[in-house]
């Protein structure tokens, strides 16, 4: 049975205290592999990895940066049946739609991030002869990234890459009912040679794992994707230590259908849009 590990400091790491979660098969019921059950003892060791990490990757080169993140890209395109099929197998969706979305385009979000940040430029204006004001974006430090279950690597890449882009280290959290991918994908950071620290994956509950990510006062900066409900205690417990929030919740989309429309494109439309992905996106109706 595959015994699921934390990525820390470089380092593919069972959880401190030897707790395990089972990991379900949703189309067979029956338990495939064991998930770390992490503490906030897990969550201090990987915090603590990313801030010793922190100074040498922020004064990494953009460019130096950005060729490693496509390198992570690039080895996902080579562990595309593997990766889909992980994740048709964590998550229940077809096989046919991992390999034609999520994976493509996890290794799309890296490539983007990891060419993007080469040419990106400061905002300066020119105040009449008196001054020039400009704006200089540095890395901030610790970003903590807590992903959901719909679109496991898509979303997970999503919030990792930018943040490692940008020379800000990661302390994130996949969602402990489809681990399979992010611990893989620890696996070709490894190999890409992504250097010890900057990424750490800490897998386990929300309530242990997320709360602590949350609570940590060395991650000044959390970006969430899931509930209402959970991103409201987020909310409530980052606030007072004034944090940087991204929070994308959960929420409900209305279709309207004008009189005036080509009803067949607009029900095939509606239909498509409702149930993609089990109806479990951020895009359907």
């Amino acid at each position: 049975m595959i015994e699921i590990k934390n990525y820390i400091n470089g380092e593919l790491v069972r959880p401190k205290k030897g707790q395990f979660i089972d990991n379900y098969n949703p189309a067979t019921g029956s338990v495939y592999s064991l998930i770390p059950d992490s503490d906030e003892d897990d969550v201090n060791s990987a915090v603590e990895a990313a801030k010793m990490a922190f100074p040498a990757w922020a004064n990494t080169p953009a460019e130096s940066r950005g060729l490693i993140l496509q390198k992570i890209a690039d080895l996902i395109d080579q562990n595309l049946d593997r990766l889909a099929l992980a994740e048709s197998m964590d998550n229940g969706k077809p096989l046919k739609l991992a390999k034609s979305v999520d994976i493509p385009r996890a290794s799309s979000n890296m490539r983007f991030f990891g060419t993007g940040i080469q040419h990106f430029a400061s905002e300066s204006h020119y105040m009449e002869g008196v001054a020039i004001n400009y704006t200089v974006r540095s890395p901030y430090g610790v970003a903590g990234c807590i992903s959901p279950w719909n679109l496991p690597l898509y979303l997970f890449t999503w919030k990792i890459a930018p943040a490692l882009a940008s020379g800000n280290c990661v302390v994130a959290k996949p969602s402990e009912i489809t681990p399979m991918t992010a611990f893989l994908l620890s696996e070709l950071c490894i190999e890409a040679g992504l250097p010890a620290g900057v990424l750490n994956i800490v897998h386990g509950y929300g309530h242990k794992v997320g709360a602590s990510i949350t609570a940590h006062p060395d991650v000044p900066l959390i970006s969430f994707t899931g509930g209402t409900v959970t991103g409201r205690e987020i909310a409530r417990v980052a606030a007072p230590m004034f944090k940087k929030l991204s929070l994308e919740l959960g929420g409900k989309n209305p279709n309207i259908i004008f009189a005036d429309c080509d009803f067949e494109k607009a029900l095939q439309t509606s239909i498509h849009s409702s149930f993609a992905n089990q109806g479990q996106i951020c895009l359907c109706g």
